[in-house]
């Protein structure tokens, strides 16, 4: 194993922007936690892809030294998936927000999912519309009063780690900004499995939604698994516990990745023989 000072520094996977989060913003310590586990995994930057959408913790790949692909709203997995495809060498990672992964990108999640890729998804939950100053999002609770629910929201509120194991994703975890260590782990479980994999964080808007995520409410209700359940209804029932916001790994199982089936085709496509009109027909009948 490589000592810290043997792995490239933290400085090393910065890019030439500064973040311009809002001051308190729990972007932060999401990105920090990132950089110690490229650190950790001793990634090489050119092998590094971070694929986004439209939100304020989209704006991730400007401050990382990497490939970035900052693509419009909602449609950050797709492009990821299709950036893995294409070069399955890569790291591909999707920082988002649940605005654009739940709400105009909602779509996606279940397909990506099934396809089962090998990419990791880091979804920043803060339940707002950050970037465009304060609305109402999918994972906004019901007595949240926003510019756009004065009189609270409308609607039932998404679950992103419930949502994910329904949709049944290989690796299901959940952290929060606020522990980072905890984070920087999930973060590196998540990257090292192979297949598609989901990491809801619990993150705070210190400008737009203080009332809903205050850190001391948070830090309340936080509780710890130790491992990931054996039933798959236990890891849902805990994932969406009404009163407890359980941390860590709900599933983490394997199978086929993207990657594998379409390899699969590709070898089945090439099998010997010079098929005729007829053959051809008959696959049609």
């Amino acid at each position: 194993m490589e000592s810290d000072q043997e792995r490239p520094s933290f400085e090393c996977f910065l890019g030439h922007l500064d973040p311009v989060w809002c001051p308190g913003c729990g972007d932060y310590s999401v990105l920090g936690a990132f950089i110690e586990v490229a650190r950790r995994l001793n990634l090489p930057t050119h092998q590094i892809a971070l694929v986004s959408g439209i939100g304020c913790s989209s704006r991730f790949p400007f401050f990382v030294k990497a490939y970035g692909f900052h693509g419009v709203h909602g449609r950050a997995l797709p492009i990821a998936q299709g950036v893995k495809l294409a070069n399955p060498e890569l790291t591909v990672v999707v920082p988002g927000g649940d605005g654009d992964g739940l709400a105009i990108g909602g779509g996606h999640l279940p397909h990506i999912a099934r396809n089962n890729p090998d990419i990791t998804y880091l979804l920043f939950n803060n339940s707002i519309y950050g970037l465009t100053k304060g609305q109402s999002s999918p994972t906004s609770p019901h007595y949240l009063s926003t510019k756009t629910s004065p009189y609270g929201t409308v609607g039932e509120t998404l679950n992103p780690a419930f949502l994910a194991l329904a949709y049944g994703a290989t690796f299901v975890a959940r952290g929060a900004a606020v522990k980072k260590e905890h984070l920087t782990d999930l973060i590196q479980q998540g990257i090292e499995h192979r297949g598609f994999s989901f990491i809801e964080i619990i993150t705070s808007c210190s400008s737009f939604n203080t009332k809903h995520i205050s850190i001391t409410k948070v830090l309340q209700r936080m509780a710890y698994l130790e491992q990931p359940p054996e039933d798959e209804l236990e890891a849902m029932r805990l994932a969406a516990h009404p009163r407890q916001i359980y941390l860590g790994v709900f599933r983490n199982v394997e199978r086929p990745t993207l990657q594998d089936s379409v390899e699969k085709a590709r070898r089945t496509s090439q099998k010997p023989g010079t098929p005729t009109v007829p053959d051809l027909l008959r696959q049609f009948a």
